[in-house]
């Protein structure tokens, strides 16, 4: 499959500048799109995403802009980074402007509120492509990924052909991409994990120790994986890179956002005054609302889960989450209702 090498990037956190920087590295033409136009030009003019990604110049391929229309004209390949709450409002913007033979990849990590769509799900309904919709997931923070880090991801995509195209022209010695034609698992192990990383966050700023947050995390895989499988996904998926290894990464490393809002949580601190200096969005507080709201629509037991949207949007207490985990009725880890039905048979 042959497509343009213009790419247009719609984003300019981090995450879509270190993408934008990654694909100029490799001879791509990269747009990369800012709603503001003051932001679009002050990171155009100076080279340098300053609010976002401080400290790296930008490629001269790569063009900083905010007409939806000049973002979009040409590109072979779309890749959306804008928030999960915004990415419906941005895709209904750029609709009128893409070019249906275009292939979207969705970057953002997250399940929308009320109607509980993945973000690909969002791109199919707003964008009305009958092109392939994809996802690209796994452990990546923006930082590493612009210094030129060994970093490993996934793209996935139903059709293997287009993911292994994009796989071709993405991939680098030091950007690693594996494919999929598991879109749903690499959706929502990319989504769930920034919730279990906040309740990491909050068992270290408890101080309960290493012993705590491993077990903590083992826990919220066998949820992630619970969960997935409940919607039709592998299982298998969530023990790779957009599952266990993005969990890994979002939990324990220092430049995640959500490890640092569970952190403060657990320090006394709360949500409100958290947020209100936290300039770049922790998609985990968010995306704990939906993650509990579609376990209770599908009837799963996810107890870390439940407990940190108490936390989040119900001002519990963190003790009394965690005293509520423990103090749980006891049972066999591998228990046939714990698990999802495609394990056990």
């Amino acid at each position: 499959m042959l497509i343009s090498r213009d790419i247009a990037i719609i984003g300019s956190g981090a995450w879509g500048t270190a993408l934008a920087i990654h694909a100029a590295r490799l001879g791509w033409s990269a747009r990369l799109w800012a709603r503001r136009p003051e932001l679009a030009e002050k990171i155009q003019n100076t080279r340098e995403n300053e609010a976002f990604l401080p400290g790296f110049s930008l490629p001269p391929e790569v063009t900083v802009i905010s007409d939806p229309a000049q973002a979009v004209t040409g590109a072979g390949l779309v890749i959306w980074v804008v928030p999960s709450h915004g990415l419906r409002d941005v895709a209904r913007l750029f609709r009128p402007f893409l070019n249906p033979k275009t292939i979207l990849m969705s970057a953002t990590k997250g399940i929308e509120d009320n109607t509980y769509s993945s973000m690909t799900q969002i791109l199919a309904q707003e964008c009305a492509q009958d092109t392939p919709i994809g996802a690209m997931s796994g452990p990546s923070f923006a930082r590493e990924v612009a210094q030129g880090l060994p970093t490993a991801v996934t793209v996935a995509f139903r059709d293997a052909a287009v993911a292994k195209t994009i796989q071709s022209l993405l991939s680098a010695p030091v950007y690693r991409i594996y494919t999929s034609q598991d879109v749903t698992g690499v959706e929502l192990g990319g989504a769930m994990k920034n919730v279990y990383a906040i309740a990491a966050g909050v068992c270290d700023g408890l101080s309960l120790g290493y012993n705590a947050r491993a077990a903590f995390l083992t826990r919220s895989l066998a949820e992630m994986t619970r969960l997935a499988a409940a919607m039709g996904a592998n299982p298998l998926t969530l023990s790779g890179l957009s599952g266990l290894g993005d969990l890994m990464l979002t939990a324990t490393g220092d430049l995640s956002r959500n490890r640092k809002v569970g952190l403060r949580l657990g320090a006394g601190e709360s949500l409100a005054d958290i947020l209100a200096n936290q300039r770049a969005v922790a998609e985990g507080v968010n995306n704990a609302r939906s993650i509990w709201g579609l376990a209770q629509a599908k009837n799963l037991i996810l107890p870390t889960a439940r407990e940190i949207y108490r936390v989040l949007h119900e001002g519990k207490d963190p003790r009394q989450g965690l005293v509520d985990l423990l103090t749980r009725r006891l049972k066999d880890e591998l228990a046939p209702d714990l698990i999802p039905k495609s394990l056990t048979h």
